[in-house]
């Protein structure tokens, strides 16, 4: 794994598939530098996302695929059975970094499902990389149909808040929250962001603050503490925030910290929009069924190297928590926004794509 720092202008690319591997932006060094790592092998990509050093459910399931994809690349194995071994070795390990995001098993799956399609050994790896490639060139035109959409639900100046990042560095480009932001600039429309610093990481404050900021858009950093003071004094007009999966009743799993916001949107009357793109929802599991992610209790008792907490102190650190529909006002996709019922309407939004064969 190889390291480089530079810091460009215009849109940021959180991963791209080069010669020498998979590049990346390594999001552990923002927003004080903006380094890229080169990922040689599926172990690299593994543990960058486990890391943290790229993440963001679009993003990560594009890694997973780049992750076979380099597997692929570098399989020995002469025959298909072999090269399908190793490809399914690689798959358990990026499968296991992150359990709660469902595009990591998306594009775990469609890559897999490439694989299978092939007999000869070299056709498996050109369809693999290719595949993969496709992927993160899709994943930009995705978001960028989403934030159309999303567009169109902001008033010119009114004020969004969100929450955590879903932007640039949470997709291959663009974003699906930010995604929507950007589109509204994009439109000629006025647009302020209020951001939370989402504790404990400070994805908030390190990624989406930077992202804007980078973007030259109007942007306010608060503490997570602060947002029902500013939802109380008539601050907010709107929230837009990312998801990690959604299931087919429209519950909403995504950075812990986003059910209180939607709470208190609730209770302010304020609309709650929910943006990602149709990878992210999972039809098949039921609440029951998912795992969320704990994260290690140094991310809550240390900032930097920096100790904040007594020794002895009980951690419970979860990354994710669950929004019930009922304080969605809507789910921004690729195809559309989804409104309430939510069980109805993404059961219609998934036949449509399934009559559309795409």
């Amino acid at each position: 794994m190889s390291k480089e720092s530079t810091i460009k202008s215009g849109e940021l690319t959180t991963i791209s598939w080069e010669e020498d591997g998979v590049r990346i932006i390594d999001q552990t060094k923002l927003p004080e530098s903006l380094e890229f790592i080169t990922c040689s092998t599926y172990y690299d990509i593994a543990d960058a996302i486990k890391k943290l050093a790229i993440r963001g459910a679009p993003a990560i399931g594009v890694a997973a695929a780049m992750g076979l994809a380099l597997c692929a690349k570098k399989s020995t194995g002469p025959t298909k059975p072999t090269l399908l071994s190793d490809l399914k070795t690689a798959y358990q390990i990026l499968l296991s970094t992150r359990p709660t995001a469902i595009n990591l098993k998306w594009g775990l799956d469609t890559i897999m499902e490439v694989a299978l399609k092939y007999d000869k050994v070299e056709d498996i790896k050109d369809a693999v990389i290719q595949s993969a490639i496709n992927l993160s060139r899709e994943d930009i035109a995705i978001n960028k149909r989403l934030g159309g959409y999303g567009s169109e639900l902001i008033k010119d100046g009114e004020v969004v808040m969100t929450h955590c990042n879903a932007g640039a560095l949470a997709t291959v480009s663009y974003g699906t929250a930010l995604g929507v932001i950007r589109s509204v600039k994009q439109s000629g429309k006025k647009i302020s962001v209020i951001a939370t610093e989402t504790r404990p990481v400070m994805q908030g404050s390190r990624l989406t603050a930077f992202e804007l900021v980078h973007d030259d858009i109007d942007v306010s950093l608060i503490p997570d503490t602060a947002v029902g003071h500013l939802m109380a004094n008539k601050m907010i007009d709107k929230v837009v925030v990312g998801a990690d999966r959604i299931l087919s009743t429209g519950h909403v799993y995504n950075k812990i910290g986003t059910y209180q916001v939607a709470l208190l949107a609730n209770s302010h009357k304020i609309p709650f929009y929910v943006a990602a793109p149709m990878s992210t929802f999972d039809l098949k599991n039921e609440i029951s069924s998912i795992i969320i992610e704990e994260r290690s209790k140094d991310e809550v008792i240390k900032i930097g190297d920096k100790r904040i907490a007594p020794a002895g102190v009980k951690i419970f650190n979860p990354a994710f928590d669950l929004t019930p529909p009922e304080l969605i006002s809507g789910i921004i996709t690729e195809r559309g926004v989804v409104y309430p019922p939510f069980k109805e309407n993404i059961a219609a939004l998934f036949e449509a794509k399934s009559n559309i064969g795409n």
